[in-house]
């Protein structure tokens, strides 16, 4: 069984565990004369990275990645492409008092029941640090998509800690970049982190939703019934560590709705169709619009903390557990740039199977509405 492998014919491969030697991915199906450097996937992982700041886990990691295979003098040559990173701070020993005890919240008790084995350093696989990998590939699939789609932009935000969400009067795409939690909204920014700096002292964590949008995304993407490109971005967001759910453009809220207040009237407009609202997420019957595509995404909070949890040892005995060791006290800050990742892996690989099934053009050109030049 290949589970641990997303993706039709952009295909990510991740592997590696939080405490081993690596980890990485191995990126099959990337077309061939895109340009990759190390530096432009750096980039991405540098956003993710561990310890930056007070309000991310202080484990320090360079994340530095290696591209061993799939490149050669600066362009992918239609083969794998293996990417490694190296962990180079592990603090086994954190985590030596939960080797015989469940982390309630956590994939340990999970993995023990199937498997019969886990390896309970960070987590091994279940950790977040498989993300890395992740975001590496999504450097990889950004290469691509710069150059079959020039203008499409990928960007992800923090639209709510825990009970505190933005006033979307007050959103700043330029705030994005300035504070620490990937938030347009500067005053949130500034209330959350008071709020999250009382959480870290004492020892607890909290979840947040992060928001992930494509701009200037091209038509046409996505097919009935079972390659909808929302069922793929469904599943790409709902596979990242700790997400408990995934909304598309109002999501649940949609189901308060009347039918006139959610339906996107459409207009003509000089370069094609425009529209009034975009409640829908920019996807209609699976296939994208050409307007905004926008997901939502809920991160629970970080179940490693040092509040005392009941729970069982392997033998079933009853008792209590405090997680030691450096740990996210919102991991949704640093999931920002892995949803942007997801966001770009599962766009390629649409772009890909669009142009496999009907041929090379994307979005007005082929179904061309109005006049014709």
């Amino acid at each position: 069984m290949s589970t641990n492998s997303f993706g039709h014919l952009f295909r990510v491969t991740t592997w590696g565990e939080s405490h081993g030697p690596a980890l990485g991915a191995t990126v099959d199906g990337c077309p061939p004369g895109v340009r990759v450097d190390a530096s432009d996937i750096q980039h991405w992982l540098d956003l993710r990275k561990p310890g930056q700041n007070k309000y991310t886990t202080q484990r320090r990691e360079a994340d530095e990645v290696e591209i061993l295979s799939g490149v050669y003098e600066g362009l992918s040559t239609g083969t794998p492409i293996q990417l490694m990173i190296r962990n180079t701070d592990q603090r086994s020993k954190d985590y030596g008092d939960i080797a015989e005890k469940f982390r309630p919240g956590h994939a340990d008790i999970t993995y023990w029941q199937k498997y019969g084995i886990r390896d309970p350093r960070g987590g091994g696989r279940s950790s977040a640090r498989e993300t890395a990998a992740r975001v590496a590939a999504g450097g990889i699939a950004r290469s691509a998509l710069a150059q079959l789609v020039p203008g499409l932009t990928i960007t992800g935000y923090m639209v709510q800690m825990g009970p505190h969400a933005i006033e979307r009067a007050r959103f700043d795409w330029d705030q994005i970049a300035a504070n620490p939690f990937w938030t347009p909204d500067a005053q949130a920014a500034t209330q959350w982190a008071d709020y999250l700096d009382a959480l870290r002292k004492a020892g607890d964590s909290v979840g947040a939703v992060i928001e992930v949008t494509a701009r200037n995304a091209p038509a046409g993407l996505g097919a009935p019934i079972y390659g909808k490109l929302d069922t793929d971005l469904a599943a790409a967001m709902m596979s990242i560590n700790a997400v408990k759910g995934v909304e598309i453009g109002d999501g649940m809220a949609a189901a308060s709705l009347t039918g006139s207040a959610n339906a996107d009237e459409i207009m003509m407009g000089n370069d094609g169709p425009l529209y009034t609202s975009n409640h829908a997420g920019g996807i209609l019957g699976g296939i994208s619009t050409g307007q905004d595509i926008v997901v939502r995404f809920a991160v629970k909070p970080t179940s490693s903390i040092l509040t005392p949890r009941k729970t069982i040892t392997k033998s079933g005995e009853q008792t209590e557990i405090i997680t030691k060791g450096r740990h996210d006290p919102c991991v949704g800050i640093r999931a920002v740039p892995v949803g942007e990742a997801m966001m770009a892996c599962v766009l390629l690989d649409h772009i890909m199977l669009h142009r496999g099934q009907v041929g090379g053009e994307i979005g007005q050109n082929r179904g061309k509405i109005g006049n014709p030049d």
